[in-house]
C-alpha cells in the first residue's frame, strides 16, 4: 500500500504536539501556520483519527489516540534522521542536521562564533540552535529536541553523557574601579561585606551559593539576574560583585562600563565546561565532528569568547 503522508507532515505534527501551538510550531519549522494546519488535517483524514483537541484559550492538546501517533511519528523521524548518518559514512563527510543547545549564560560569548566556525569546517552540516538554562537543556536532550548541549557538568542524570572540554575555577567579577582590583586576590570571607549579584538560574545558583555554604558562610545577596548581560551591567555599575566561572575575553559590560576579574583564594570545586549528549551506542557523524571541533578549539586556545586563566 503506497504511503499517502510525508515525513514533512509528520515533522509539523510533532512540532505542534511538543509545543501545543500551531503558531509556535510555525516559528520552529519556519513554515506558515496555514501550511501546518493543512498538514495536520491531511494526517487526520488519512489516519481517520482526531489528533488534537482544539482549545481556543489553551492551544492544542493531543488526544489519547493522537499521543500514540505522536510517539510513533517521533520514532519514524528519528529513524529518518539516521539515514543522514548512513549516507555521510558512505561519502566520508559529516553533514546533515545538528540541533545544538547552549547554556544561556555562555551563549552570548561563544555560541554564534562556535557555530559559524563549525559550519565553515563542515559546510554540509545544517545547524539549528537553542538557548536555555540547565534544567531545560537536559529535558530537551531527553526529549530528543536537541542533539548536544554546550554546558556545564551540573545536575546531570545518569542517561546523559558528558564530554569535558575545560575546567573553570570560580573568580570574582567587579567594577573596574573596585578596590579589590588593586589587591588582585580576595578570600571568600572578604566577599561577605559587600552585596552579591547572583546568577539566578536553576542549578547555577545552587552551585555558587554552595561555595559559601561549604565554608559555613552566607553571602549578602543584593541583586539577582537570570541574564548574563544584565548581571555584567549591574556589576560594572557598582551594584555588587559576582562569582562566575566562565572567563569572558571582554572586559566591557553591554552598556560600555568597564569590568575587572579578581582571583578567588581557596580550594573550590571547579565547573567543567563540555558537551552533554544522550548516552547511545551509536553517534551520528555530524555530532562526532562537532565534538572533535570543540576539542580542537580548546586545544589551540581559540574557544570563542573565552579568556585563558
Amino acid at each position: 500500500m503506497p504511503l499517502r503522508y510525508t515525513l514533512r507532515q509528520l515533522e509539523y505534527f510533532v512540532a505542534v504536539g511538543e509545543l501545543g501551538s500551531i503558531a509556535k510550531a510555525s516559528e520552529r519549522v519556519s513554515v506558515s501556520s496555514p501550511s501546518i494546519s493543512a498538514a495536520i488535517s491531511a494526517l487526520e483524514a488519512e489516519f481517520g483519527v482526531q489528533l488534537f483537541v482544539r482549545q481556543h484559550a489553551q492551544g492544542l492538546s493531543l488526544t489519547p489516540g493522537g499521543r500514540q501517533v505522536f510517539d510513533e511519528a517521533k520514532s519514524i523521524l528519528e529513524q529518518a534522521r539516521l539515514l543522514y548518518d548512513v549516507t555521510k559514512q558512505i561519502s566520508s563527510k559529516a553533514g546533515g542536521p545538528l540541533m545544538l543547545g547552549c547554556f544561556v549564560s555562555l551563549a552570548p560569548f561563544m555560541l554564534s562564533s562556535l557555530r559559524r566556525s563549525f559550519e565553515k569546517a563542515y559546510p554540509e552540516a545544517r545547524v539549528t540552535q537553542t538557548v536555555a538554562d540547565q534544567v531545560r537543556l537536559l529535558a530537551m536532550l531527553q526529549r530528543a529536541e536537541i542533539d548536544v548541549a554546550v554546558t556545564y557538568d551540573m545536575g546531570l542524570p545518569q542517561d546523559i553523557a558528558f564530554t569535558p572540554l575545560i575546567s573553570l575555577n570560580p573568580y570574582v567579577l567587579v567594577a573596574a574601579d573596585h578596590p579589590w582590583v588593586a589587591r588582585g586576590r580576595v578570600g571568600l570571607a572578604d566577599l561577605l561585606v559587600e552585596p552579591l549579584v547572583l546568577l539566578d538560574l536553576p542549578v547555577s545558583r545552587e552551585y555558587f551559593l554552595a561555595l559559601f555554604h561549604a565554608h559555613g558562610m552566607r553571602p549578602l545577596i543584593g541583586e539577582r539576574a537570570a541574564d548574563m548581560p544584565v548581571l555584567r551591567s549591574l556589576v560594572a555599575n557598582g551594584y555588587g560583585y559576582a562569582v562566575l566561572n566562565f572567563r569572558s575575553n571582554s572586559a566591557i559590560a553591554p552598556d560600555g562600563a568597564p569590568l575587572a576579574m579578581v582571583e578567588l583564594e581557596g580550594d573550590f570545586v571547579p565547573l567543567r565546561l563540555g558537551l552533554a549528549t544522550m548516552r547511545s551506542e551509536r553517534t551520528a557523524r555530524v555530532l562526532e565532528a562537532f565534538g572533535q571541533h570543540c576539542l580542537d578549539r580548546v586545544r589551540d586556545g581559540t574557544l570563542p569568547g573565552m579568556r585563558s586563566e
